[in-house]
Protein backbone atom coordinates (compact mmCIF):
# COMPACT_ATOMS: atom_id res chain seq x y z
CA UNK A 1 0.00 0.00 0.00
CA UNK A 2 1.83 3.10 -1.04
CA UNK A 3 -1.26 5.67 0.25
CA UNK A 4 -3.74 6.06 2.47
CA UNK A 5 -6.48 7.71 0.36
CA UNK A 6 -5.96 5.06 -2.45
CA UNK A 7 -8.54 3.09 -0.35
CA UNK A 8 -11.84 3.37 0.19
CA UNK A 9 -13.08 5.63 3.04
CA UNK A 10 -14.69 3.32 5.49
CA UNK A 11 -11.13 1.20 5.32
CA UNK A 12 -8.65 3.82 5.65
CA UNK A 13 -11.20 4.54 8.89
CA UNK A 14 -10.73 1.17 10.05
CA UNK A 15 -6.78 1.11 9.23
CA UNK A 16 -5.87 4.14 11.07
CA UNK A 17 -7.99 2.18 13.88
CA UNK A 18 -5.40 -0.97 13.43
CA UNK A 19 -2.60 1.27 13.32
CA UNK A 20 -3.55 2.61 16.95
CA UNK A 21 -4.28 -1.08 17.83
CA UNK A 22 -1.44 -2.75 17.19
CA UNK A 23 0.84 0.07 18.56
CA UNK A 24 -0.65 -0.60 21.80
CA UNK A 25 -0.61 -4.10 22.07
CA UNK A 26 3.23 -3.54 21.29
CA UNK A 27 5.96 -3.75 23.79
CA UNK A 28 5.62 0.17 24.61
CA UNK A 29 2.79 0.05 26.07
CA UNK A 30 4.23 -0.44 29.63
CA UNK A 31 4.28 0.96 32.97
CA UNK A 32 7.50 0.58 33.23
CA UNK A 33 7.86 -1.54 36.30
CA UNK A 34 9.95 -4.79 37.45
CA UNK A 35 7.36 -6.73 34.84
CA UNK A 36 6.47 -4.36 32.48
CA UNK A 37 2.73 -4.43 32.98
CA UNK A 38 0.42 -2.83 30.41
CA UNK A 39 -0.57 0.58 31.03
CA UNK A 40 -3.36 0.98 28.82
CA UNK A 41 -6.47 -1.59 27.92
CA UNK A 42 -7.14 -1.81 23.94
CA UNK A 43 -7.96 1.64 22.96
CA UNK A 44 -10.68 3.19 22.01
CA UNK A 45 -10.58 5.11 18.29
CA UNK A 46 -13.13 8.07 16.58
CA UNK A 47 -13.09 10.63 14.13
CA UNK A 48 -14.20 14.49 13.54
CA UNK A 49 -14.13 16.27 10.27
CA UNK A 50 -11.63 19.15 10.33
CA UNK A 51 -14.16 21.71 9.44
CA UNK A 52 -16.76 20.56 12.03
CA UNK A 53 -18.05 23.78 13.35
CA UNK A 54 -17.26 22.76 17.37
CA UNK A 55 -14.23 23.60 16.26
CA UNK A 56 -15.17 27.21 16.05
CA UNK A 57 -16.94 26.66 19.44
CA UNK A 58 -14.45 26.04 21.53
CA UNK A 59 -12.75 29.66 21.00
CA UNK A 60 -15.49 30.69 22.73
CA UNK A 61 -15.86 27.53 25.09
CA UNK A 62 -12.25 26.56 25.82
CA UNK A 63 -9.99 29.54 24.54
CA UNK A 64 -9.96 32.35 22.24
CA UNK A 65 -6.59 30.47 21.06
CA UNK A 66 -7.65 27.58 21.01
CA UNK A 67 -6.61 25.76 17.24
CA UNK A 68 -8.96 24.65 14.73
CA UNK A 69 -8.08 21.72 12.70
CA UNK A 70 -6.95 23.85 9.90
CA UNK A 71 -4.74 26.06 12.41
CA UNK A 72 -2.58 23.67 13.45
CA UNK A 73 -2.02 22.05 10.18
CA UNK A 74 -1.90 25.12 8.57
CA UNK A 75 1.28 26.44 10.89
CA UNK A 76 2.76 22.64 10.40
CA UNK A 77 2.75 22.82 6.76
CA UNK A 78 3.22 26.33 5.85
CA UNK A 79 2.51 26.83 2.00
CA UNK A 80 0.40 23.77 1.59
CA UNK A 81 -3.39 24.63 -0.24
CA UNK A 82 -6.28 22.84 1.66
CA UNK A 83 -9.96 23.31 2.76
CA UNK A 84 -10.96 22.26 6.24
CA UNK A 85 -13.14 19.82 4.85
CA UNK A 86 -9.70 17.76 3.63
CA UNK A 87 -8.78 16.97 7.53
CA UNK A 88 -9.65 14.63 10.00
CA UNK A 89 -9.69 14.92 13.67
CA UNK A 90 -8.07 10.95 14.71
CA UNK A 91 -8.48 10.34 18.33
CA UNK A 92 -7.90 7.79 20.66
CA UNK A 93 -8.84 6.88 24.64
CA UNK A 94 -6.49 4.76 26.43
CA UNK A 95 -8.60 2.93 29.51
CA UNK A 96 -6.91 2.27 32.74
CA UNK A 97 -6.20 -1.28 33.15
CA UNK A 98 -8.41 -3.20 35.94
CA UNK A 99 -5.45 -3.80 37.77
CA UNK A 100 -4.84 0.13 37.52
CA UNK A 101 -8.62 0.85 38.64
CA UNK A 102 -9.03 -1.71 41.45
CA UNK A 103 -5.90 -0.73 43.02
CA UNK A 104 -6.62 3.42 42.70
CA UNK A 105 -10.49 2.52 44.27
CA UNK A 106 -9.47 1.84 47.54
CA UNK A 107 -7.12 5.15 48.19
CA UNK A 108 -8.29 8.04 49.71
CA UNK A 109 -5.55 10.90 49.53
CA UNK A 110 -2.89 9.78 47.15
CA UNK A 111 -2.37 7.58 43.83
CA UNK A 112 -1.86 4.34 43.78
CA UNK A 113 1.06 3.19 42.38
CA UNK A 114 -0.07 1.54 39.06
CA UNK A 115 -2.02 4.96 39.15
CA UNK A 116 0.84 7.40 39.31
CA UNK A 117 2.76 4.75 36.66
CA UNK A 118 0.28 5.66 34.06
CA UNK A 119 0.48 9.14 34.56
CA UNK A 120 4.17 8.97 33.73
CA UNK A 121 4.96 6.37 31.82
CA UNK A 122 1.60 5.61 30.42
CA UNK A 123 1.37 9.39 29.23
CA UNK A 124 4.90 9.15 27.64
CA UNK A 125 3.35 6.24 25.94
CA UNK A 126 0.98 8.28 24.56
CA UNK A 127 3.13 10.59 23.51
CA UNK A 128 5.08 8.04 20.94
CA UNK A 129 1.49 6.59 19.95
CA UNK A 130 1.04 10.01 18.98
CA UNK A 131 3.82 10.54 17.21
CA UNK A 132 3.68 7.14 15.59
CA UNK A 133 -0.04 7.71 14.29
CA UNK A 134 1.56 11.19 12.71
CA UNK A 135 4.70 9.88 11.62
CA UNK A 136 3.16 6.54 9.55
CA UNK A 137 0.58 9.18 7.88
CA UNK A 138 3.30 11.70 6.66
CA UNK A 139 5.27 8.41 4.71
CA UNK A 140 2.28 7.25 3.45
CA UNK A 141 1.49 10.62 1.92
CA UNK A 142 -1.06 11.83 4.31
CA UNK A 143 0.31 15.13 6.03
CA UNK A 144 -0.04 14.44 9.99
CA UNK A 145 0.40 16.80 13.28
CA UNK A 146 -0.17 15.64 16.58
CA UNK A 147 -1.65 18.97 17.79
CA UNK A 148 -0.03 18.18 21.88
CA UNK A 149 3.80 17.92 20.37
CA UNK A 150 3.53 20.65 18.15
CA UNK A 151 6.37 23.11 19.74
CA UNK A 152 3.76 25.89 19.46
CA UNK A 153 1.57 23.65 21.84
CA UNK A 154 1.03 25.90 25.59
CA UNK A 155 -0.59 25.74 28.44
CA UNK A 156 -1.75 28.84 30.01
CA UNK A 157 -3.60 30.34 32.91
CA UNK A 158 -7.06 31.51 32.01
CA UNK A 159 -9.45 34.73 33.17
CA UNK A 160 -12.47 32.59 32.52
CA UNK A 161 -11.71 29.32 32.70
CA UNK A 162 -8.48 29.58 34.83
CA UNK A 163 -6.29 26.78 32.70
CA UNK A 164 -6.75 26.56 29.25
CA UNK A 165 -4.69 25.62 26.18
CA UNK A 166 -4.01 25.61 22.43
CA UNK A 167 -5.43 22.21 21.81
CA UNK A 168 -7.75 19.90 24.16
CA UNK A 169 -7.29 16.26 23.89
CA UNK A 170 -10.43 15.87 25.90
CA UNK A 171 -12.43 18.33 23.45
CA UNK A 172 -11.12 16.45 20.12
CA UNK A 173 -12.63 13.94 21.44
CA UNK A 174 -16.12 14.95 22.67
CA UNK A 175 -16.02 16.32 18.87
CA UNK A 176 -14.99 12.99 17.55
CA UNK A 177 -17.87 11.01 19.66
CA UNK A 178 -16.06 9.42 22.32
CA UNK A 179 -17.56 10.83 25.37
CA UNK A 180 -18.78 14.15 27.28
CA UNK A 181 -18.25 15.61 30.34
CA UNK A 182 -18.72 14.82 34.12
CA UNK A 183 -19.40 16.98 37.19
CA UNK A 184 -15.72 16.67 37.94
CA UNK A 185 -14.57 17.62 34.52
CA UNK A 186 -13.58 14.47 33.67
CA UNK A 187 -14.36 13.00 30.26
CA UNK A 188 -17.21 9.86 30.58
CA UNK A 189 -16.33 7.57 27.42
CA UNK A 190 -17.65 4.41 26.46
CA UNK A 191 -15.22 2.85 28.49
CA UNK A 192 -15.41 5.15 31.21
CA UNK A 193 -13.74 8.05 32.69
CA UNK A 194 -10.44 6.06 33.88
CA UNK A 195 -8.01 6.77 30.80
CA UNK A 196 -5.97 8.99 29.04
CA UNK A 197 -6.57 10.84 25.52
CA UNK A 198 -4.62 12.09 22.73
CA UNK A 199 -4.85 12.93 18.72
CA UNK A 200 -3.22 13.62 15.60
CA UNK A 201 -5.05 15.77 12.85
CA UNK A 202 -4.84 14.21 9.19
CA UNK A 203 -5.30 15.60 5.76
CA UNK A 204 -7.73 12.37 4.72
CA UNK A 205 -10.99 12.33 4.53
CA UNK A 206 -13.05 10.39 6.61
CA UNK A 207 -16.41 9.77 7.59
CA UNK A 208 -16.64 11.51 11.24
CA UNK A 209 -17.36 8.75 14.12
CA UNK A 210 -21.42 9.65 14.73
CA UNK A 211 -22.00 11.84 17.73
CA UNK A 212 -25.10 10.91 19.52
CA UNK A 213 -25.44 13.22 22.25
CA UNK A 214 -26.12 17.14 21.64
CA UNK A 215 -25.42 18.18 24.86
CA UNK A 216 -21.63 18.26 26.29
CA UNK A 217 -22.63 16.89 29.87
CA UNK A 218 -25.06 13.91 28.37
CA UNK A 219 -23.42 10.93 30.17
CA UNK A 220 -23.12 12.35 33.86
CA UNK A 221 -25.62 10.96 36.02
CA UNK A 222 -25.42 14.32 37.85
CA UNK A 223 -26.79 16.40 35.13
CA UNK A 224 -28.44 13.82 33.30
CA UNK A 225 -31.19 13.52 37.02
CA UNK A 226 -29.22 14.26 39.91
CA UNK A 227 -29.00 10.87 40.87
CA UNK A 228 -25.02 11.10 40.87
CA UNK A 229 -22.56 13.42 42.69
CA UNK A 230 -19.71 10.39 44.08
CA UNK A 231 -16.92 11.71 42.37
CA UNK A 232 -17.83 14.97 45.02
CA UNK A 233 -16.84 12.70 48.40
CA UNK A 234 -13.60 11.04 46.28
CA UNK A 235 -12.19 14.09 46.14
CA UNK A 236 -9.73 14.27 48.92
CA UNK A 237 -9.32 18.58 49.08
CA UNK A 238 -13.23 19.43 47.85
CA UNK A 239 -12.24 20.25 44.83
CA UNK A 240 -15.70 18.91 43.52
CA UNK A 241 -18.49 20.20 44.61
CA UNK A 242 -22.44 20.83 43.33
CA UNK A 243 -21.00 24.24 41.66
CA UNK A 244 -18.44 21.96 39.63
CA UNK A 245 -14.58 21.62 39.75
CA UNK A 246 -12.36 23.99 41.29
CA UNK A 247 -9.53 23.83 39.10
CA UNK A 248 -6.37 25.63 41.72
CA UNK A 249 -7.77 23.27 43.97
CA UNK A 250 -7.39 20.00 42.39
CA UNK A 251 -4.08 21.50 40.74
CA UNK A 252 -2.96 22.51 43.54
CA UNK A 253 -3.39 19.14 45.26
CA UNK A 254 -2.03 16.95 42.03
CA UNK A 255 1.39 18.77 42.87
CA UNK A 256 1.72 17.99 46.36
CA UNK A 257 1.32 14.22 45.76
CA UNK A 258 4.76 14.47 43.82
CA UNK A 259 6.78 14.19 47.44
CA UNK A 260 4.51 11.33 48.11
CA UNK A 261 5.17 9.47 44.67
CA UNK A 262 8.90 10.05 44.97
CA UNK A 263 8.99 9.04 48.75
CA UNK A 264 6.44 6.27 48.41
CA UNK A 265 6.95 4.49 45.00
CA UNK A 266 10.83 6.29 44.51
CA UNK A 267 10.37 7.22 40.74
CA UNK A 268 9.78 11.41 39.80
CA UNK A 269 6.00 11.62 39.82
CA UNK A 270 2.53 12.71 40.51
CA UNK A 271 -1.08 12.10 40.00
CA UNK A 272 -4.38 11.70 41.63
CA UNK A 273 -7.34 10.24 39.96
CA UNK A 274 -9.17 9.23 42.60
CA UNK A 275 -12.43 11.39 41.10
CA UNK A 276 -12.32 8.84 38.13
CA UNK A 277 -12.42 5.85 40.29
CA UNK A 278 -15.12 4.30 42.61
CA UNK A 279 -17.63 6.41 40.78
CA UNK A 280 -20.89 4.54 38.39
CA UNK A 281 -18.61 6.40 35.42
CA UNK A 282 -15.04 4.61 35.85
CA UNK A 283 -15.43 2.32 34.01
CA UNK A 284 -18.66 3.15 31.80
CA UNK A 285 -21.76 5.02 30.88
CA UNK A 286 -24.09 5.44 33.83
CA UNK A 287 -26.61 7.05 32.30
CA UNK A 288 -29.44 4.47 31.27
CA UNK A 289 -30.21 6.07 28.01
CA UNK A 290 -26.56 6.08 27.19
CA UNK A 291 -24.94 3.08 28.54
CA UNK A 292 -24.28 -0.23 26.53
CA UNK A 293 -26.31 -2.89 27.55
Amino acid sequence: MNSIPDLPPAERRDWIAGLIGDFCAGPANTLQDTTDERAWSAPLVGFARGDDPLWRQYKEVVDPDHWTPAEIFASTFPGTTFEPADLTVICWILPQTERTKADNRVETTFPAERWARSRIFGEAFNSLLRQHVADTLCVLDCQAVAPHLSPAWSRRDSERYVFSSTWSERHAAYAAGLGTFGLCDGLITPAGKAMRVGSVVARVALPPTPRPYTDHRSYCSFFADGSCGECIGRCPVGAITQAGHDKLKCSAHVSHTAAFVRERYGFEGYGCGLCQTGVPCESGIPVAKWARP
